[in-house]
């Protein structure tokens, strides 16, 4: 028995007759409709799966090489060279050329992640607060990965996470350039970072 017909049998004859007279004036929110169509199948086309054949391949013969090669997203230098100068051409092209003067460097090659960028962050610290504007950072160039390794790998962990580090908080606010060094200062395996000037 539901929960309603017990309260309604323990009502008096008054309250019945009161509750019939209340649904007899009371309307539905919502009109109740029948639902009387079935509803359509769905017709769903399956394409037969692309038939792969394997070449025939006797014994004692040599494999080709595999014929794909796997792409990775541009390098930071790419992008480094690819994005505009936040500073005036003709200063840009001689930090380009390496023709400006180095106030500072640091040299973070051979070490780790976490030993470097804390030394990365209070060396540009300390550079921006006495007043230099031009930085090299040596991060080496890094060991060279198998060709075919599982999984395609930039060469050089630290090469590639410090100009990502220079572009975030904290140092990105003391940062206007960031290029890759010229050969005489360490060419691909170093950065020059040119600081916005104090106010």
């Amino acid at each position: 028995m539901s929960r309603r017909r017990r309260y309604l049998d323990k009502l008096s004859e008054d309250d019945r007759a009161l509750w019939e007279k209340v649904v007899e004036r009371t309307e539905p929110l919502r009109p109740v409709t029948a639902i009387t169509a079935e509803p359509k199948a769905l017709s769903i086309s399956v394409k037969a799966p692309a038939t792969f054949r394997i070449q025939n391949f006797q014994l004692g013969e040599k494999t080709a090489k595999p014929q794909f090669k796997m792409h990775l997203t541009p390098s930071l230098d790419e992008f480094l060279a690819a994005t505009s100068p936040n500073m005036d051409k003709r200063n840009f092209d001689r930090l380009k050329k390496g023709k400006m003067s180095v106030e500072g460097t640091i040299d973070l090659h051979g070490l780790t992640i976490a030993e470097a960028h804390p030394r990365l962050n209070a060396f540009i610290r300390n550079g921006h607060a006495s007043g230099k504007r031009l930085l090299l950072v040596i991060t080496g160039k890094g060991k060279q990965t198998q060709e075919y390794a599982l999984a395609p790998q930039r060469r050089g962990v630290l090469r590639h996470q410090v100009p990502q580090w220079l572009s975030m908080a904290p140092l990105a606010p003391m940062v206007l350039q960031v290029t890759q060094a010229t050969q005489k200062h360490g060419g691909g395996g170093a950065y020059y970072v040119y600081l916005r000037r104090q106010r």
